[in-house]
């Protein structure tokens, strides 16, 4: 398995894996079903401040309790915007101590990709339960060793797939199960937006990505083209291409792919930092279901080809997936968003990039073996 690293860090993976010897069992299991489990975000960055933060004073079963952070400026900051006491903030040097810290419950991991592995290895071995953010790692092995990892902890794991709890893709996954308009024929599942901002952010440099837009936005064209159709693919064919190469050096811009589905059905995935789109369609023998938008923080919209306008009232995606999580800690309810659902995408992944080095071959995929859709 590959090392893990970011240039400003000093943690490895190597190091989580060998203190996994002698991890401690996860104490929040058997808490009071009435009781907020105790959230800790590692990272900081955009989306832990505009979007986890702010969800997490408003979810029902758990609360933010803790931060990780290596920017001392930010420590203070959060701590007087969140009354977060000094014994729960932390930084990437002393995260392993949270282990003694029983007010947090759940480690959630928003770091850049590389990275994901090694804290969510760590936080497991200290008896955390662990959110992992999109994508769940670099590599399908690093995604093995996570699964592995809270697996031998006796944690929980689940993958920041937040669309999974929010109600328009619900409603598609409902109408999908329950073939209301009949059997899925194709699929199109777009995920893109216009990336004009700094040429040296972490998302652009693959050594902390691990690949351009397909490792970002990509995963929720996959996502999409999956709980549209309800199946998992048995084959893709994919194409990369790019406008702006001196801006886009070492990343893809722009990726294009092709499912086949074990029923016949097809589908279609564009994913790019280099265009704005956000769009869902599956068409089936009696009709169609669009989302537009169908993968931003929302709210969305969707409508059917029968002129029926689907409508929810919004809410934060980010505090209902954080509260589904919490309630399958809980209350043993199902875990939308498992470990393995993380490692089939990445699989995908790791498939279409294979077929784009082959100048388009398809790549077989069995998927069968992993016993989630």
């Amino acid at each position: 398995m590959k090392k893990i690293s970011r240039r400003t860090f000093n943690t490895t993976l190597t190091l989580g894996l060998g203190m996994m010897v002698n991890a401690p069992k996860a104490c929040a299991v058997q808490k009071r079903a009435d009781k907020k489990l105790g959230i800790a975000l590692v990272g900081l960055g955009s989306y832990s401040t505009y979007q986890l933060a702010p969800a997490l004073q408003e979810t029902t079963h758990c609360r933010l309790a803790g931060i990780v952070t290596g920017t001392p400026e930010k420590e203070q900051k959060w701590a007087e915007k969140y009354n977060l006491p000094k014994e729960s903030i932390y930084n990437y040097d002393n995260f392993d101590t949270i282990a003694k810290n029983d007010d947090i419950d759940i480690v959630y991991v928003v770091l850049p990709n590389s990275m994901h592995a090694d804290f969510c290895i760590r936080a497991a071995k200290a008896g955390k339960h662990v959110i992992c953010e999109k994508p769940m790692a670099v590599s399908v092995a690093e995604c093995d060793a996570i699964i592995a990892a809270c697996k031998k902890a006796g944690v929980k794991l689940s993958v920041g797939y937040r669309l999974h709890s929010e109600p328009y893709t619900k409603e598609l996954m409902r109408i999908v199960k329950e073939k209301t308009y009949g059997e899925v024929r194709y699929v199109a599942a777009d995920a893109a937006y216009n990336s004009r901002g700094n040429p040296n952010q972490w998302r652009l440099d693959k050594a902390l990505s691990g690949g351009g837009a397909l490792m970002n936005m990509g995963v929720y064209s996959i996502q999409s083209a999956i709980y549209g159709t309800g199946m998992n693919p048995t084959s893709v064919t994919a194409q990369e291409f790019s406008t702006r190469p001196e801006y886009f050096k070492d990343t893809d811009e722009t990726i294009t792919a092709q499912f086949e589905f074990p029923n016949g059905a097809v589908g279609n995935i564009f994913t790019s930092h280099n265009a704005n789109i956000n769009r869902h369609f599956s068409t089936f023998d009696k009709g169609w279901v669009e989302l537009n938008p169908a993968n931003n923080y929302g709210p969305l919209s969707g409508r059917t080809s029968d002129g029926k306008v689907l409508e929810f009232p919004h809410q934060s995606q980010q505090g209902l997936q954080m509260d589904d999580f919490s309630k399958h800690i809980m209350q043993g309810t199902p875990n939308v968003a498992p470990g393995e659902m993380g490692k089939r995408d990445m699989i995908i992944v790791e498939a279409i990039y294979q077929s784009i080095k082959e100048d388009g071959k398809k790549i077989p995929l069995d998927l069968g073996m992993m016993g989630i859709v």
